[in-house]
């Protein structure tokens, strides 16, 4: 998301900087704060060792900009109040009910942050909400399939909450095949090993792993429908989106933020349980996949996405000069 939103807003002519990975791809001025994507590096023992240096080289740079935004969460809330000369707004981008949260936004309560769904809020609604954007995708990144792969998706995390269980307990008993694109983290592997693995024995099910973008297109476009049946307040739901994009229907449970983001019986259907979502299997023939594609377009672009940032940096640094152009950072 932090890379569409900054190609988005290269591309409206604001000059960005952005601190990131060295090995990150971008139009806009790329200030390396390591070598290369952490998470798919063996090496590194210690990511926080490497945001602790971004922060530091975002405070050596902070006079250049009018505005800064921040994808890290509270590690910043420290440095922005010490150094509090330039804008700055926060993007929140994970779950908020976490008891510890509490304490910390409450000594914190000044900062300016930036919801991705309204649900995502509810477990903090008190803390300084400065606006609520929702993702959006580049939008040629996808285009519609049509579906006739004869299967179910599942494409996420090997975890809990996102209810891979539960996508394989619905293709089983509505007798479809099921292909799972999903990366385990070291942190589930326990989970997949005594929970997941033996599951994947089914003939109707197809354990793919982790893919990359340019695979998301085929793997969705032809996919009968994706099933997204969380267990957990999930604040977004990249996949969602991702889906639309393609014109796939999305069958999903009815918590965190899936009432908002899916348009029910339009982008696909919100269901209750798991019964709920093999009979709505049953319906897939109702929703229009090009219309599914067209709700994307009207509501999940990068472009709609950097215009909503634009106008909350606007209001940030009270500035209502039409077509400015910022110099900002993204971290």
């Amino acid at each position: 998301i932090v890379s569409y939103l900054t190609e988005e807003l290269v591309k409206m002519g604001h000059e960005v900087t952005l601190f990131a990975s060295g090995d990150s791809i971008t139009k806009a001025r790329l200030i390396p704060c390591c070598t290369e994507s952490l998470r798919l590096n063996k090496n590194c023992e210690d990511q926080l060792t490497h945001h602790f240096i971004m922060l530091e080289k975002v405070i050596r740079e902070m006079n250049n900009f009018d505005v800064i935004h921040y994808h890290i969460d509270y590690f910043h809330f420290l440095s922005s109040r010490i150094y509090n000369r330039v804008p700055h707004l926060t993007t929140l981008h994970g779950r908020l009910d976490i008891p510890d949260l509490v304490p910390l936004y409450r000594e914190y309560y000044e900062m300016p942050v930036n919801s991705i769904s309204y649900a995502q809020r509810n477990p903090l609604s008190w803390i300084n909400w400065t606006g609520n954007v929702y993702h959006g995708l580049p939008m040629d990144l996808f285009t519609p399939g049509g579906g006739a792969g004869d299967y179910l998706a599942f494409l996420g995390r090997v975890s809990p909450e996102k209810g891979v269980d539960k996508a394989i307990e619905i293709a089983t008993q509505a007798e479809m095949p099921l292909k799972i694109a999903a990366k385990i983290d070291h942190a589930d592997k326990d989970y997949f090993e005594e929970k997941i693995k033996h599951l994947l024995d089914h003939p109707l099910i197809e354990f793919i792993g982790e893919i990359n973008e340019k695979d998301k297109q085929t793997f969705l476009g032809e996919a009968k429908a994706l099933l997204f049946p969380i267990d957990w307040q999930e604040p977004f739901g990249l996949v969602m989106i991702e889906s639309m994009a393609c014109g796939t229907p999305v069958i999903a449970f009815n918590v965190g933020s899936v009432p908002e983001i899916m348009e029910d019986g339009k982008t696909g259907f919100i269901v209750s349980s798991t019964s709920e979502a093999v009979k709505a299997l049953d319906t897939l023939s109702s929703i229009d996949r090009l219309d599914c594609r067209k709700i994307f377009e009207e509501r999940f672009t990068a472009d709609r996405m950097a215009k909503e940032y634009v106008a909350l940096y606007k209001s940030l640094t009270n500035s209502g000069v039409r077509g400015r152009s910022f110099e900002l950072t993204v971290a």
